[in-house]
Formats: C-alpha cells, structure tokens, sequence
C-alpha cells in the first residue's frame, strides 16, 4: 500500500491539474470586467488581440480547430460571448456580434509566415493563461503581446544549427548506425541548416530549399561508401541520408494537416497536406538527382533489402538516442529548459513504445500509431507540471520517428527498377507518417480527458471569485427591568 501511494503521489506532481490552456475552454466565461461593447475603439483592440494570438498558434502548427477555440474564448474572455471564427489555411477572421442595434464588428488576420519557436507559442500560453484567471487589461495584454512577437530568440542561431546536426546524429544511431555514421550525419546536417539558412535570405521558395537538402544530404554518404576501401571505413550510407531526410521533414506541419482532417477542418487540412507533400516532394527531388548524378559518373549504393528487427540488446541505446532526438529538436526550435526536459521524456516513451512493439514483429505503421498514442497522452499529461503547450511535446516526442529511411528506400528502390520494394516502403512512409499524427491526436484527446479538474468538471467553466455576505454572531443581551438602574454585573460584563 505504501508503495502505491507513494507512486501515485509521484504521478501527481509530475503531470499536476494545471491543465494546458488549449484544453481548458469548455464554455464562454463570464468576464469580471466586460468591455463596453458601444465603444468601437475598445472591441476593435479585443478583436485585434484576439486574432494576433490566433497567429501565433496557427503559425506554430495548432491544428484549425484549437486555434478557432482559443481565438473565441479570449474574445468572450472581455464580454464579446457571441463571436464566429473562421480559421484556414494561412488566415483567421473573427466577427463580434454586439447586438441587435448596433452592426457586427470584424477583423481579419493573414498568417504570413510559419514558426517554430517554442519559447514564443509558450510566452503566448502564459499571456492566454494570465487573461484567462487575472483578467489582464487589453491595453496591456496587447502591449505583451507586441514584446513576444518582436523579442528575437532565446538562442543564438549557432546554437540551433548544432542542435539540428544533434538531431541527426541521434537519429542515425536510432537507426542502429556507428558513431562514423553519427559524425557524418552531424557534420552533413550542420552544411544542410547553414545552406538553408543563406537560402532563405535570399528569399528562395522553400520547395527549392528542400530540392538542396535533400542534394546534400544524399552526396557525402554516396561519396564516402564509394571511398570506403581507400579510407579504410565501412559506413552504411542509407543511414546516413535517413538522418538527413528525417532532420528536413520534422520542420513539416504533419501533426496539424491530420490533426485537422480529424476533427473537422477539411480545408485546411487539404492545404496543409498538399504542403506536406510539395516539401517531401522537393526532399525527394534533391536526393533522386543526387542518386542519378553519381550513377552517371559510375558511383554505386547497395541494394535495398529487408531491415531485420533490432535486437534486444539495442534497445537502451536506440531509446536513449530517440529521447536525445527530441531534445534536441525541441532546442533547435528554442524551447525553453522545461520544455527541454518534457520533450526529452516524451522521445524517450514514443522510442520505447516503439521498439517494444517493434519486437513484436506488428509492422512499423502500428508500432508508429502505438508509440505516437504514447507520446500525445504523455506530453499532454507533462505539459500540466510545465506548463506549455501540449503541441511542443507531441511534435518534438515523434520526430525521431518520421520515415525517412522508408522514403529513401522507396525511392532508391524505384529508381534502380525495385518497383514492388519501392512502392511498399513508399506507401509504409506515408502510412507511417498518418500512423504518427493520429496516434497524437488520439493520445492528447486521452490526456484532455483524464483526471478533469473538480471546478470544470462541476461546472464546465471556470469558476469566478464571488463576493459573499456574511453575517457576524449575535452577543447574547440581558434584559433589564422597567425603573431599574443601568448596573452590569460581573457575569454580564464576563459575556
């Protein structure tokens, strides 16, 4: 019994009630301190708050849904409870109803850009939570808002490249390579980010970007295994360039495009996914000419042949190198130090859900599914004690399993006349990666649905402090006789 309680008191601390603010809103609130709704200046700056905050999120990767409920809610935060959201692909619109006399307001936001930084959709959290339960002022809350968005990053962008080669290395050792493999995907990641980085300065459509990393990804590893005899090594280029494909898709907006097929934003889904599929298309396009260009000059690769299962004893390294994945990832999106050690034991419980049921010989798509299940009810729990969004530990926790050595199979296979292999791990890479995101969305709904808080499952809203009267006791009187005079006895003066 000791034991029990001590475990159950150590689950407690560590996922905690303070529930993440993207589940919280069940229901409008009722504000303490309503905006007046005649004043057009004062709904115009709750709607333009509003919206802001919406393309944070939105631009962070929070599916259209979350997104459209956290938008509504801050507006009926400050008295506007009758509001219409509209969120797609790259734009959110909000309309304020003020009633029957007086016209609808609206306001209109375009999301012009996507980003990853994690300490920026986590300050955004906070500011939701502090209107939420202090009832922050929107002249302030705005004015938060505006130091948020302009603050630069916490970390210096050097910092993020070798976070980014980390990544890589971690996952080729994930994929049961050497520490030759480690080093050259490390090194090979770094000159990808760096490239990427003069790139996008330049202002090259990011689709051109993929077609270059894939490009670069590819050529060390096919340069050094037709040297390998000449060097005295022995590396396993595949490794190499599943590390390096794998590092270019985790910046893809997987998790939110299935996310919103799910619970009902087919727009946005659709247009999320067909990005999905331009950016692996463009990864595709740079390793395909990097293959062809060394097959002409008379470079060779191995065949593609049936990965065995990993042994059991590579199972505590292959975990460790997944939750060192994802901790990585999450600092190359500069995540703050909380946040880093959440999405380190979210990669480490996806890793080893999914080599545990790996060894069950259950196919990679059901062990993905599984492990990601894992990963979205874990982060959802995590974010409670650290309060962040539940998004960073989800999408940081199934990194390290994206499929890019399915990808590169399929497609070497493909180009060297293996139709029935490249197919099959084609289809596998985009079954796994569907796997991945429902397997999230399933887990976080689990996590939003377990150990409720008391208040909100009473009331199905937050609760407002209230004022109470009340009233003091009575003193006991005596009661004096008519002509007597006015004496106190000891007794009396005792009561």
């Amino acid at each position: 019994m000791t034991f029990l309680h001590d475990l159950t008191a150590t689950l407690s601390r560590l996922t905690g009630e303070r529930r993440a603010t993207i589940d919280t809103p069940t229901a409008a609130p009722s504000p303490l301190q309503p905006i007046d709704l005649t004043d057009d200046a004062v709904v115009a700056e709750v709607l333009d708050l509003a919206v802001r905050v919406g393309e944070v999120l939105l631009a962070s990767g929070t599916s259209a849904t979350d997104t459209a409920t956290q938008v509504q809610f801050i507006a009926a935060t400050y008295g506007l409870a009758r509001t219409d959201v509209d969120v797609t692909y790259n734009s959110i619109t909000l309309s304020a109803h003020r009633g029957p006399t007086r016209p609808p307001s609206t306001t209109m936001r375009i999301v012009h850009y996507r980003s990853m930084d994690f300490t920026r959709l986590a300050a955004v959290d906070r500011l939701i939570r502090g209107v939420r339960m202090k009832m922050i002022p929107p002249p302030i809350a705005r004015e938060t808002l505006d130091r948020i968005t302009t603050a630069p990053h916490p970390y210096n962008r050097w910092i993020a490249t070798f976070a980014w080669a980390g990544m890589a290395a971690s996952i080729g050792v994930l994929l049961g390579g050497g520490g030759l493999v480690a080093v050259v995907s490390f090194l090979t990641t770094m000159v990808i980010d760096r490239i990427g980085r003069v790139l996008n300065r330049a202002g090259l459509p990011f689709f051109f970007q993929q077609v270059v990393g894939g490009f670069v990804a590819a050529t060390p590893a096919i340069t050094l295994y037709n040297f390998q005899d000449q060097l005295g090594i022995s590396i396993s280029p595949s490794q190499v360039i599943a590390a390096g494909v794998t590092v270019l898709l985790s910046g893809l907006s997987l998790v939110g495009s299935v996310q919103d097929a799910i619970t009902g934003a087919p727009i946005t889904a659709s247009a999320r996914f067909f990005e999905v599929l331009m950016m692996t298309g463009g990864i595709i396009a740079g390793v395909a000419t990097s293959l062809k260009l060394a097959a002409i000059i008379g470079m060779d690769l191995p065949l593609i042949s049936n990965t065995p299962l990993p042994d059991i004893t590579q199972v505590p390294t292959k975990v460790l190198a997944g939750a060192a994945a994802s901790l990585f990832y999450a600092l190359a999106c500069y995540a703050e130090r909380r946040a880093l050690t959440a999405a380190f034991f979210g990669g480490f419980a996806g890793a080893l859900g999914y080599l545990i049921v790996q060894q069950l010989d259950t196919g990679p798509i059901i062990a993905s599914a599984f492990a990601a299940t894992v990963v979205g009810f874990a982060g959802g729990l995590m974010a409670r004690r650290a309060l962040i969004p539940p998004l960073i530990v989800a999408v940081a926790g199934i990194t390290p399993l994206l499929p890019g050595l399915s990808l590169y199979r399929g497609l070497y296979a493909m180009l060297n006349e293996q139709l029935l292999i490249g197919i099959s791990s084609l289809f596998a890479a985009f079954g796994i990666g569907c796997g991945l995101a429902a397997g999230v969305t399933l887990g976080e709904w689990g996590a939003r649905t377990l150990r409720r808080p008391r208040i909100l499952a009473r009331t199905e809203e937050l609760l407002r402090p209230t004022l109470r009267r009340t009233e003091e006791p009575r003193r006991p009187t005596t009661r004096r006789r008519r002509g007597s005079p006015e004496k106190t006895t000891q007794k009396e003066r005792r009561v």
